[in-house]
C-alpha cells in the first residue's frame, strides 16, 4: 500500500509531469512564467486546489451520480478555487494582483479536471490524495524552471532581484509571448530527449 502512494506521488514528478509529459495546463505554463513568482504563486495554488478537490472527490465518488459526474467535478474543482483566490487576496494581495484572471481559470485547467475524471473518482483517498499533490509539484516545478529561464535571461533578475551584472544586456524575446512558446518548445524537446534515455 505505502508502496503504490509513493509511487502515486512520484510519477507527477517526472514519468507524468502535467506540461511536458501529458501536454496539459499548457495556458498557465505560457502566462504565469514571466517571473518566478507568478510561476511559483501558480504553481501552490493549482497543487492545493488539485490535492483538495482530488480527495473530496474520491470521498463522493460512490456518490456522484455518472451522469452529471463532469458538472460536479466542476463544483468541486471551483469551490477550492475561490478559496485559493480569497486567501491570495488576503495574504499574497500584490501576487493576487500580478496574477489576474488567471486565479479564477484555474477551474478549467484540464489538469485538474484529468485528474478528477481519470484517477480520483476510480482510487481511495490516499492514493488521490497523493496523485494530487506529485501532479501538483510536478506542475509547480515546471512552473518555476520555465519562468527562471526566462526571467534570468528575459530581465536579469530572479524573483525580482537582480542577478545579473550591469552590463548584461537581457535577451528581452524570453519574456514575450512568443519567447514563451519558444522556451516551452525547447524544454519540451529536452524533456522528450532525457525520457528517452
Amino acid at each position: 500500500m505505502a508502496r503504490t502512494v509513493v509511487q502515486e506521488f512520484t510519477k507527477g514528478l517526472w514519468a507524468e509531469v502535467p506540461p511536458y509529459r501529458l501536454v496539459l495546463g499548457l495556458c498557465p505554463i505560457l502566462a504565469m512564467t514571466k517571473g518566478v513568482d507568478t510561476g511559483f504563486g501558480m504553481g501552490v495554488a493549482v497543487t492545493f486546489v488539485l490535492a483538495c478537490s482530488n480527495v473530496l472527490i474520491s470521498l463522493l465518488r460512490k456518490l456522484i451520480p455518472k451522469n452529471v459526474r463532469i458538472a460536479c467535478y466542476i463544483v468541486v474543482i471551483a469551490t477550492f478555487v475561490i478559496v485559493v483566490e480569497l486567501l491570495m487576496q488576503a495574504y499574497t494581495y500584490p501576487l493576487f494582483l500580478r496574477m489576474g484572471i488567471f486565479i479564477p481559470l484555474i477551474v478549467v485547467n484540464c489538469i485538474l479536471l484529468g485528474r478528477a475524471e481519470a484517477f480520483a473518482s476510480k482510487n481511495g483517498i490516499l492514493r488521490s490524495l497523493a496523485d494530487g499533490l506529485g501532479m501538483g509539484i510536478g506542475f509547480t516545478i515546471s512552473l518555476v524552471v520555465l519562468a527562471a529561464i526566462r526571467e534570468i535571461f528575459g530581465n536579469g533578475t530572479f524573483w525580482n532581484i537582480a542577478v545579473m551584472p550591469e552590463s548584461y544586456k537581457p535577451f528581452a524575446f524570453l519574456v514575450t509571448a512568443p519567447g514563451a512558446f519558444v522556451c516551452l518548445g525547447l524544454m519540451l524537446c529536452i524533456m522528450n530527449i532525457l525520457g528517452k534515455k
